[in-house]
C-alpha cells in the first residue's frame, strides 16, 4: 500500500487492524471489530444501515455499533460471524443453508446476504 492509498479496513474506533485484535475478552467479545474505513463507507450503502439483529438460537436481540453497521450496509459479505449478546460468543451469519444463524430485526431478512 502506498502512503497515498487509504486504508480500507480499520478497527471499530479507527486505529490501525492489531495482530491480536480476535483475542476474545472476559465478556465473549473480540478486543477489536475490523470495519471498512470511514472512506470506504462513505462510499454509500446497498443495503439499509441496520443495528440489531435476532439470533435465531436463543432469541436474544443485539445491537452493534454504528460502524459495524454500516460496514454490512456497505458489504453485507464483509463478516462471516457476529457475536450473540445471549449466548456471550459468535457464531455464523449468511444464508441458512450455509449455516446463518441471524437475522435483522424486524425482518426476515438474514444477516450476511
Amino acid at each position: 500500500m502506498s502512503i497515498e492509498e487509504p486504508k480500507r479496513i480499520t478497527l471499530t474506533d479507527g486505529s490501525p487492524v492489531t495482530a491480536d485484535h480476535r483475542q476474545i475478552q472476559p465478556n465473549g467479545q473480540q478486543k477489536g471489530y475490523v470495519v471498512l474505513s470511514e472512506a470506504e463507507r462513505a462510499k454509500g450503502f446497498v443495503r439499509p444501515v441496520r443495528r440489531s439483529y435476532v439470533h435465531e438460537k436463543c432469541g436474544t436481540v443485539t445491537t452493534m455499533g454504528q460502524a459495524l453497521a454500516e460496514t454490512y450496509a456497505r458489504n453485507p459479505y464483509f463478516y462471516s460471524g457476529t457475536f450473540c449478546c445471549g449466548c456471550r460468543n459468535h457464531f455464523p451469519v449468511g444464508a441458512a443453508e450455509f449455516g446463518g444463524e441471524f437475522l435483522w430485526d424486524g425482518t426476515d431478512e438474514r444477516v450476511g446476504t
